[in-house]
């Protein structure tokens, strides 16, 4: 049945994992990949030391490839070699890592942090260290440590997270290091980015620019109109008008002999018995200029001096 080819070809490629894990793993293996091709079977070794895993002159490699054809029934498998480039990601390097510092007699909390650092220090966007076994005394614990944020079910946690697992054999008993790595990069379904709408309105000064550019065309023609109606006679004649007009303006002054001449006859004929009053005498028009006021006054102090004159000699 469908359903018993699916086990047994999981079943194999678990049997290959664990095979190749003991095989390379001072060569720092990273994990593995099957494609089946209709040239044979291609398997992918991720490795932090690709050098250790082909050997001197391909010895290891080939090894490796007859084992998988005779033991794990593998078609022509054909075994291809890539350098893991980010060591700090991937968890099952970082997991037998933690083993080999736990196996050198290193304390388990120091060995957790130092592998959180490096894990986040690469650009992870969270890590959770699990180290379990008898790591305090005769009695077995579990030691939980995180950093940064992680998902713990659901179709991400099965999709992106990454996972490793190793183990190692100290005096007290077996340890187990599992290792869960959330990579860079990964956009979660649960991510919502809120975009800046920027509302552009039209600048002030380009709508005064386009209402100049408007008006110009415009004003060009009206005074181009203006020219043309206007002529050099009628500018003549405008002149001449206003000549005309400013000498009509022009008040005519009154000369003084004139003046005084005007004054003697009524003198004569004032009465020698009358006295002048000390009034100062008002001017008939008030419109006069400060000229005639000066002379009028002139001409009263005459008057004056004249009647105390006669009165002297009447007496």
């Amino acid at each position: 049945m469908i359903e018993k080819d699916f086990v047994t070809e999981g079943l194999k490629r678990t049997r290959i994992d664990e095979y190749l894990e003991t095989q390379l793993e001072r060569a720092g293996y990273g994990g593995m990949e099957i494609q089946v091709t209709p040239l044979g079977t291609m398997v992918v070794v991720y490795a932090e030391r690709p050098g250790m895993v082909i050997g001197r002159g391909g010895k290891t490699v080939r090894s490796i490839t007859q084992n998988l054809k005779n033991d794990y029934g593998l078609e022509n498998p054909q075994v291809e070699v890539k350098e893991v480039e980010v060591p700090e990601l991937n968890p099952k390097i970082m997991a037998h890592k933690i083993a080999n510092m736990l196996q050198r007699g290193m304390h388990f909390r120091r060995v957790a942090y130092t592998a959180l650092r490096r894990i986040m220090g690469a650009g992870a966007q969270g890590v959770e260290v699990t180290i379990s076994g008898k790591i305090r005394g005769s009695r077995s614990a579990c030691s939980k440590f995180t950093d940064g944020y992680i998902k713990k079910c659901g179709e991400p946690a099965n999709k992106h997270v990454r996972k490793g697992f190793a183990t190692v054999q100290l005096k007290p008993g077996v340890l187990g290091i599992y290792v869960r790595i959330m990579p860079p990069g990964i956009l979660l379904p649960d991510k919502v980015d809120i975009k800046d709408i920027e509302i552009e309105e039209p600048a002030v000064e380009k709508v005064v620019e386009n209402i100049e550019k408007e008006e110009a065309p415009k004003s060009a023609e009206k005074v181009e109109v203006v020219e043309e109606a206007v002529k050099p006679e009628d500018i003549l004649e405008e002149i001449t008008e206003e000549k005309a007009e400013d000498i009509e303006e022009v008040p005519e002054e009154v000369p003084e002999e004139s003046v005084e001449e005007a004054v003697e006859p009524e003198e004569e004929a004032a009465k020698p018995d009358e006295k002048t009053s000390e009034e100062p005498v008002e001017s008939k028009d008030d419109e006069t200029s400060p000229k005639d006021t000066d002379k009028s006054e002139a001409a009263e102090s005459e008057d004056k001096s004249k009647t105390e004159e006669k009165a002297d000699k009447s007496e």
